[in-house]
């Protein structure tokens, strides 16, 4: 921000039955190589996907409630988390690491006797710091300022302030992920590069569909990683789902359409599609999933009903860079963030929420199956504020 004759300083889980599976969706790696070993093995993108190859149904015989609610309570082998522990004062906890960066700085900026433009400048710095986007940081800067150069402003007030500011970039675009009755089944496409923790949240969100008595099935879509298979097979187990799988190195769209065309078939209510993590500038794997994308919709024009994308909060600005390239090749519908609570730059939610005003259908704060949570822009804005 720059104020008259000033010139701005400013610069632009155990829930899946051990961590071997969860590590492996963490680990960041180029999956250009293991495609390109199967290229020759696929089929033209334009062409419906071959059905010669038979997909592996594996279903549980019963929900399991009880374990879902016990995998929840009780991540990772770790103890079970106090009874009494809100989502909020999980969620404040979670993102203490930005909300202790930014209130710091609040606290050592505004003890000043007067406000005047250096300080300004600093604190804008330290909101980009944070992520927040340079639009963000400048209106808040500037209703700071306003009426008060030269006067002082107490930190709390500051605090008070950039919730209010947070919150109103942040209440648009929260949004619950809604399943439509009237699609059998509601298609869900999970999209994201590796590491984010894609299969992990769909696990959890085939939980949650399941707990409100939906009939769930998942697509293991993630053909290039085993672990991504055994995953899913071991969320089907605990929570009552149809996992669909084929091998590894099957064809992805073939996956999905056998899927779709069962659950369709079969009245499933919802169906949750895993996609091979794929890093975003990699043109062979963007043009694997606007495949999947084709496929589902010669077989029901709608689908998918959704398009999630699911981000890590500790990617900071290069999840920008993911929204603006997934959303022009695979049609994003909205957002799904995730370690909010392993980073300082929690802000990076804002400045998405400025630039593309997708919906944010939930944020991830921990491994529990109620570690992920319908999105409350209100809440997030409290909690990133220490207001």
């Amino acid at each position: 921000m720059s104020l008259p004759g000033q010139k701005s300083r400013g610069f632009f889980g155990r829930i899946l039955g051990g961590r071997q599976g969860e590590q492996a969706d963490e680990v960041q790696k180029d999956p250009v190589k293991d495609l390109a070993a199967d290229a020759s093995a696929q089929s033209d993108p334009a062409s419906a996907p071959s059905a010669t190859v038979e997909p592996v149904e594996i279903q549980a015989q019963e929900p399991v409630a009880s374990d879902v609610a016990a995998e929840a309570a009780q991540p990772d082998g770790e103890a079970a988390k106090p009874a009494k522990a809100g989502w909020f004062s999980r969620l404040t906890a979670g993102l203490s690491k930005t909300s202790s960066k930014i209130t710091d700085g609040i606290t050592g900026l505004f003890t000043r006797q007067k406000l005047d433009a250096a300080t300004l400048d600093d604190f804008e710095d330290l909101l980009l710091q944070a992520d927040l986007g340079v639009e963000t940081a400048t209106r808040i800067t500037d209703r700071i300022s306003k009426g008060r150069f030269e006067k002082g402003i107490a930190p709390e007030e500051v605090r008070k302030i950039l919730a209010e500011e947070v919150q109103k970039v942040l209440g648009p675009v929260a949004q619950k992920l809604v399943v439509d009755p009237a699609n059998k089944p509601h298609v869900i496409l999970m999209v994201g590069v590796n590491g984010t923790g894609k299969t992990t949240t769909i696990g959890k969100l085939a939980a949650q569909f399941a707990s409100e008595g939906k009939k769930v099935m998942v697509a293991a879509g993630d053909t290039f990683r085993a672990a991504a298979i055994d995953q899913l097979k071991v969320w089907g187990e605990r929570t009552g789902a149809t996992v669909i799988a084929r091998s590894v190195g099957a064809d992805a769209a073939g996956v999905a359409f056998d899927a779709l065309k069962q659950a369709k078939a079969e009245q499933y209510d919802v169906l949750l599609i895993d996609t091979a993590g794929r890093l975003q500038n990699k043109q062979l794997l963007m043009e694997e999933l606007e495949k999947v994308v084709r496929v589902l919709g010669k077989f029901d024009s709608r689908a998918p009903h959704e398009c999630v994308l699911v981000l890590d909060a500790t990617t900071g600005q290069n999840a920008l860079q993911q929204v603006d390239v997934f959303r022009e090749r695979a049609g994003v519908t909205g957002l799904v963030m995730t370690k909010l609570d392993g980073t300082a730059r929690g802000g990076i939610l804002v400045s998405i929420a400025a630039r593309h005003k997708l919906p944010v259908f939930a944020i991830g704060i921990g491994e529990g199956i109620s570690d992920l949570q319908p999105f409350d822009a209100g809440e997030f804005a409290s909690a990133i504020a220490g207001a």
